[in-house]
C-alpha cells in the first residue's frame, strides 16, 4: 500500500538582508507595497546572492534556501545534510513555522513538534517538572496528555534526581535531554530535530536514535533530521537530500547522499597552500590534500584513501642532505605520527618535484587533523617549516567508533593479530 505525503517542500525559497532585520527601511518596504498592489513581483526578489560564505558577495541581499523541493512520506525518516551555512537550520525553521520563507510553501499534515536548539522554550528559574509542562504547552500537548505521560519522560530524560531543581542549574547535556524527552513524547505526526543530539552524551545519543527509530517505525511518525553525523544519518534516515548555498544538490537514499557529501566537490574546498612566487633556492612551493581520484578534498570517510601531494623546489646545494617530511596532528593537539625521506634516494638533480604520499589506509580515527610540513637539512639548517599548512576530517559513517562518540577512543585504529593460547 503506498503510503501517502504527509510533507511537502514546492519551490522555497528565503531572503535575508544582510545586517538588518526585514528589508531594512521604509523605502524598500514601501517599493514592496507598492508592487503587490500593482500586482506585480516582489523587485528584491530579482537581486540577491546565493549563500556562499567564501566570497564576497555583490549584493546586500542574500539567499539562504533558493528553489528548495521534496516530499517525505508517513513513516520517513528525511536526513537533511550539508556544510554549516548550507541552509539546514533556515529550513527546519520554515518547516516548523518559526519564520516564513520568502517564496514557495511547506504543505503538511499533523502536527509538527520541533526541536531546534537546546533549552527552546525553558525557564531557567523553574524546575525540570514546570518546564516539561511550560514546554510541552508550547508543543500543542494539553495539561491532561503531559500528566499521563509525566512519568515517562521524567524517566526517560534521565534527570529524575534533579527534576525538582532550577533549569539554571542544569548542564546543557542535562536541558537537551529534557527538551528531547518532551518533544518525543508528544507523538507528533511530523517530529523535526536540528543538530542538538551532539550535545548529550553517547548513552543517550543512543537512547535517542531508538526513540526516533520507534517513531517512525512502529508508530508511523515522519522524522526529519538535521546533524553533521554521518553515522547517524545512515543508521537513522531512510533517504536524505544534501543542501549546498541553500540549494538542494542531491537527494537519494541516505547511504547514496553520504557518499556524495564526503566525496562530491561540496567538500572538497581543498584547503590549500602554495607560493609559487618563492625566489628561495630550495623551498616547499605547494601543500594539498587529495583524494583517491587526485582532486582537491578536505573530508573523508573512515575507509577513504587519503594522499598528501608535496612539491619542492630543491638546490644543488642542498640536494645531498635535505630531508622532506610532513607530520600529522589531531585537534587536541597530539602528534599521530611523522614520515620524512631523504631526497637523494629519490632524486639526483636540482629542480622542482611533486610527490604523492598515501596516508595510512583505514588507520586514523574519525577526528579533525591538520598537517605540519618541514624541509629541512638535520641538525643544521631548516629550509621550511610550516605548521598546520592543511588540514582534513575524517568522518564516522558507520564503523565501530559510532559505540565510542564522544569520548577520547585515541589516535588510530591498528589490525592487531589475536590468536588463543
Amino acid at each position: 500500500m503506498e503510503k501517502e505525503i504527509i510533507l511537502k517542500a514546492e519551490n522555497v525559497s528565503k531572503q535575508y538582508r544582510l545586517g538588518l532585520v526585514g528589508t531594512g527601511t521604509i523605502g524598500h518596504d514601501l517599493n514592496r507595497w507598492w508592487y503587490k498592489i500593482r500586482g506585480k513581483e516582489d523587485p528584491y526578489l530579482k537581486v540577491g546572492d546565493s549563500n556562499d560564505r567564501s566570497i564576497k558577495g555583490q549584493s546586500e541581499y542574500v539567499w539562504a534556501l533558493q528553489d528548495v523541493d521534496f516530499e517525505v512520506k508517513q513513516g520517513e525518516v528525511l536526513g537533511i545534510i550539508g556544510k554549516n551555512g548550507a541552509g539546514k537550520s533556515t529550513l527546519l525553521k520554515i518547516l516548523s513555522k518559526v519564520t516564513g520563507p520568502t517564496t514557495g510553501e511547506i504543505k503538511t499534515k499533523g502536527r509538527i513538534a520541533s526541536l531546534l536548539e537546546v533549552g527552546t522554550g525553558f525557564h531557567p528559574e523553574m524546575t525540570g517538572k514546570e518546564n516539561i509542562f511550560l514546554n510541552g504547552a508550547i508543543l500543542g500537548m494539553t495539561k491532561k496528555e503531559i500528566q499521563s505521560k509525566l512519568d515517562e519522560i521524567i524517566a526517560f530524560s534521565g534527570c529524575e534526581r534533579y527534576i525538582d531543581t532550577p533549569v539554571k542549574r542544569y548542564s546543557s547535556g542535562m536541558t537537551v535531554r529534557l527538551a528531547f524527552a518532551v518533544a518525543a513524547h508528544l507523538d507528533p505526526d511530523i517530529l523535526v530535530i536540528d543538530e542538538v543530539l551532539a550535545v548529550g552524551d553517547a548513552e543517550f545519543q543512543n537512547k535517542a536514535i531508538g526513540k526516533m527509530q520507534d517513531i517512525s517505525g512502529s508508530n508511523g511518525r515522519t522524522v526529519l533530521f538535521v546533524s553533521h553525523n554521518m553515522a547517524a544519518i545512515k543508521t537513522l534516515c531512510t533517504k536524505a537530500i544534501v543542501l549546498e548555498h541553500g540549494k538542494v544538490k542531491f537527494r537519494g537514499t541516505a547511504d547514496q547522499a553520504v557518499d556524495f557529501y564526503l566525496t562530491n566537490d561540496i567538500t572538497s574546498s581543498g584547503e590549500h597552500y602554495a607560493y609559487e612566487e618563492s625566489k628561495k633556492p630550495s623551498d616547499v612551493l605547494s601543500v594539498s590534500v587529495i583524494d583517491n581520484k587526485g582532486e582537491l578534498c578536505s573530508m573523508f570517510a573512515f575507509n577513504h584513501k587519503i594522499k598528501l601531494k608535496i612539491k619542492v623546489r630543491v638546490s644543488e646545494t642542498h640536494l645531498p642532505l635535505a630531508v622532506l617530511g610532513f607530520r600529522v596532528i589531531d585537534q587536541f593537539e597530539r602528534a599521530i605520527f611523522t614520515s620524512e625521506i631523504n631526497l637523494r634516494d629519490f632524486i639526483d638533480s636540482s629542480g622542482v618535484y611533486s610527490f604523492n604520499i598515501s596516508l595510512p589506509f583505514s588507520t586514523l580515527v574519525p577526528n579533525d587533523y591538520r598537517v605540519h610540513v618541514a624541509f629541512h637539512i638535520p641538525h643544521q639548517q631548516l629550509i621550511s617549516n610550516l605548521e598546520s599548512v592543511v588540514s582534513f576530517n575524517i568522518e564516522e559513517t558507520g564503523s565501530e567508533f559510532h559505540k565510542y562518540a564522544g569520548l577520547d577512543y585515541g589516535c588510530v585504529v591498528l589490525d592487531s593479530q589475536w590468536s588463543l593460547d
